[in-house]
């Protein structure tokens, strides 16, 4: 009887098969799921931004001694609840969650000076709000005077974050957004949802195919670089599900699109690059393997274990490749860039969620009880 002859499944180790690597195990005990490309040290500066999921990472990075970069603080004296509150320390600047890389390359555009911000504002009850960041004031601007100061050291925080960062990580989050017809901008949110006046000749609704994003994604790479020649990229997709659909589909089926898309930009770009890497959050929080314990009862938001483990999981990659590293204690940076101070406390300080997100608000506006 002959043997049979060798092929390429011969010789792959056992994580490349379902049964070992996968069904035999216990879901908590899965492990190799990411060789990172590039280490990632204590003292190395992390930039952080993106959808919702974002501010997890960021968080578990100071949380573990290591030096999540934040170049916008919130003024001496604001309480941790107010931070969250007019959105600090929940990205590196405050620059509200960024859902899409298109809306990212348009930061980008202003943090090169490529071009100016729109100048789109909104007034509600005598208040000024920022239409590309309309919940970093819950409530408004006293002036546009202030909102456009505001806004201003923001786009320089944000560009401070690229200047000297070490690993800018990014989280993509949507392919649904929406445009200005007649400026060709994007808004982080449909007008008339956290703010503004929904106008259908005005307000045009995308849904960003593969290739629209995969551009803007090579496009923001190559634009940041040419402010940092070092900076190194690492891109997760967000596993949380669409708050609403405009696309016309079951919202459990358009998230599965968009997310889907998502997953295969980040692929393309990722590969055969060394200095951008993925890491795998979304397929940790949503495969079928965990049995859907890393959510909370509404099935959307992520609990506190899973965003634990994904965590976990980060760090225990980093240290089987490069080797354990002692923490270490980043010293909060002087006020640099020093802004306008943030107004008085708004009307109501509600208690506050893990994460800050404006596509919640999706939800007052649907018609199911």
């Amino acid at each position: 009887m002959t043997e049979a002859s060798p092929n390429p499944y011969s010789s792959l180790p056992q994580k490349a098969f379902w049964k070992s690597a996968v069904a035999s195990k216990n879901p908590l005990e899965i492990s190799g799921l990411w060789d990172p490309k590039f280490r990632i040290g204590p003292r190395y500066r992390v930039a952080t931004f993106g959808s919702c999921f974002a501010q997890h990472i960021g968080r578990a990075l100071r949380a573990r001694g290591f030096n999540w970069f934040i170049t916008e603080r919130a003024p001496a004296g604001l309480s941790p609840a107010h931070q969250t509150l007019f959105n600090y320390d929940l990205f590196s600047a405050r620059t509200g969650n960024i859902y899409t890389v298109s809306l990212l390359n348009q930061w980008i555009d202003w943090a090169l000076g490529d071009k100016a911000p729109p100048e789109e504002y909104w007034v509600s009850n005598g208040r000024f709000i920022d239409p590309f960041r309309p919940r970093v004031e819950p409530d408004g601007f006293e002036s546009l005077e202030e909102l456009l100061a505001c806004r201003k050291h923001t786009i320089a925080c944000f560009r401070q974050a690229i200047v000297d960062s070490h690993v800018f990580v990014f989280t993509l989050g949507l392919t649904e957004s929406w445009f200005n017809a007649a400026g060709g901008y994007e808004y982080p949110m449909c007008p008339g949802t956290a703010g503004g006046t929904f106008d259908p000749k005005q307000h045009v609704f995308m849904n960003q195919d593969f290739d629209f994003i995969r551009g803007n994604l090579n496009h923001a790479i190559a634009k940041m670089r040419r402010l940092n020649s070092r900076l190194r990229f690492l891109l997760t997709v967000s596993p949380v599900p669409l708050t609403a659909t405009n696309s016309g589909r079951h919202v459990l089926v358009a998230t599965m699109e968009s997310k889907s898309v998502l997953r295969a930009v980040a692929a393309k770009v990722t590969t055969g690059r060394q200095a951008i890497d993925y890491f795998p959050s979304y397929e940790i929080i949503t495969s079928p393997v965990f049995g859907g314990r890393f959510f909370e009862p509404n099935l959307r938001s992520i609990a506190p274990a899973g965003v634990g483990f994904v965590m976990d999981s980060f760090f225990a990659a980093q240290e089987e490749k490069y080797g354990a590293v002692k923490p270490v204690s980043i010293p909060r940076a002087p006020r640099d860039l020093a802004g306008p101070d943030v107004p008085g406390s708004a009307s109501d300080i509600a208690k506050q969620e893990d994460d800050v997100c404006e596509e919640r608000l999706l939800e007052a506006f649907g018609s199911a009880p």
